[in-house]
């Protein structure tokens, strides 16, 4: 996002320069060895020897489900754990960690120089600075440099947006380049994070896109922020959808399934790059832009569906953008001082994410469940049985009818106190509109031989 590159990315990898270099005598990037990526085995998609040609497969998550363990003071790897992380936060007391925990944050990704990384351990929650620390779980790259410094390889001022020149020459691209001097600058064996934007996401092609995406980082997300940016309905962005034909109507923009499309995107990129890093959803929390006729703030029904959407989509963590460029609470800490408007909401949300936790980090089973109508959606196998996760892919909503592939009796749709009878292996279920989410269990039914 623009404001969040020129404004927050500036500012804080600025000062993230300046106080390592403190906490080290000189500057972060002057290492010239560079990390190598570690060697990733991912058991590859299962099948039952009974099942019919390409009907099902046992797909695991990105990565596989101990990639976090393979790294310097990594995440954990416990199948109960799953990320929830803020983007950009201060940690300075106990007081920050008890609102965030309050609201299910675990994870911090990126923090500001002062921040406590010692407190955040002590307190059981994770941390993955743009700095370097015994206390961090993993390392920030450059953040959305596709966007600033663009695709190419020319050599980089070492300076960020606002600084001044950026590459060499001033109309050169040095996007590659500032992503593997900062892996280079990284602690060895430390867990890379790299966020990116509209660069990958819209304006670049495959071939420029691609290169950020071999060997650079070790989880990966990308930030189009479809329900707030006043410019990503445009034809040269979100009209990415559908080939950029022509702007995207409002219905077709503003859209939770969008966020899902995003991820998507990020993992065909993957693949061309033959890797399988972690995908992570990043969700705005408030009005990232400033005030004008076609900027909006999230509501909290939206973060939900758009969080959701992602997860449907493979996303293995969360990541709220928690700033403020507008609206009627300006803030850097939106989940901690927008609290009527946003906070509830999220709460609730991360109190599923993580009861569910050992669902979302079970293995994808393919082809379970198979749906006719106005939705997205997703199998898992955990325990013995199989969930479903369905999100409207559609503003208008509308019904829809999921057929299940391994038998079952009832669908218990989780959290919701109600329980939907199958027939013939079918069921059928409404979605109000494009923010509906509806997770089910299905019961009396088996794991189709897995």
């Amino acid at each position: 996002m623009k404001a969040k590159t020129a404004v927050i990315g500036a500012a804080l990898l600025a000062g993230v320069a300046v106080v390592a270099s403190a906490a080290t005598g000189v500057p972060r990037l002057t290492t010239t060895t560079p990390q190598e990526p570690p060697q990733v085995s991912v058991p590859a998609a299962t099948v039952p020897a009974d099942a019919p040609p390409g009907s099902l497969a046992l797909r695991p998550v990105d990565g596989g489900p101990d990639y976090y363990s393979r790294y310097k003071n990594g995440l954990p790897s416990d199948p109960s754990f799953f990320p929830v992380g803020v983007w950009f936060e201060s940690v300075l007391d106990k007081g920050n960690i008890a609102l965030d925990t309050g609201v299910g944050i675990n994870t911090y990704v990126e923090l500001t120089g002062n921040s406590d990384l010692q407190l955040v351990r002590a307190s059981g929650m994770y941390a993955i600075p743009t700095f370097e620390s015994a206390h961090a779980s993993g390392f920030a790259l450059s953040d959305e440099v596709d966007m600033w410094a663009g695709p190419g390889s020319v050599p980089w001022t070492g300076k960020y947006p606002g600084e001044g020149a950026l590459c060499i020459p001033e109309q050169g691209k040095c996007g590659y380049t500032v992503q593997k001097e900062r892996r280079a600058a990284a602690p060895q064996g430390t867990m890379l994070y790299a966020n990116y934007g509209k660069g990958v996401t819209f304006w670049l092609s495959d071939e420029e896109s691609v290169e950020f995406f071999k060997g650079i980082q070790d989880i990966v997300s990308a930030d189009n922020y479809w329900f707030t940016d006043p410019n990503i309905c445009a034809k040269g962005e979100g009209g990415a959808i559908i080939g950029y034909e022509r702007d995207l109507t409002p219905d077709e923009c503003r859209l939770a399934s969008n966020y899902g499309w995003t991820v998507e995107r990020v993992r065909t990129l993957q693949t061309l790059a033959s890797a399988t890093t972690p995908i992570w959803a990043f969700i705005e929390t408030g009005h990232p832009f400033k005030d004008s006729a076609n900027a909006a703030s999230i509501t909290g029904p939206q973060i939900r569906a758009a969080v959701w959407s992602s997860l449907i989509h493979g996303a293995r963590g969360v990541i709220y953008f928690n700033h403020n460029f507008g609206g009627d609470c300006i803030s850097q800490h939106v989940l901690r001082d927008c609290g009527e408007q946003i906070r509830p909401a999220v709460t609730a949300l991360n109190k599923q994410i993580k009861e569910l936790a050992p669902v979302l980090n079970a293995p994808f089973l393919d082809g379970a469940a198979t749906v006719t109508g106005p939705i997205d959606a997703a199998s898992k196998l955990y325990n013995g049985k199989v969930y479903v996760l369905a999100g409207a892919n559609k503003q208008a909503g509308g019904t829809a009818t999921i057929h299940v592939q391994c038998g079952g009796s009832s669908a218990v749709v989780i959290d919701e106190n109600r329980t939907i009878p199958i027939v013939d292996g079918n069921f059928t279920d409404a979605f109000a509109d494009g923010n509906a989410v509806h997770l089910y269990r299905i019961e009396g039914g088996g794991s189709c031989g897995f």
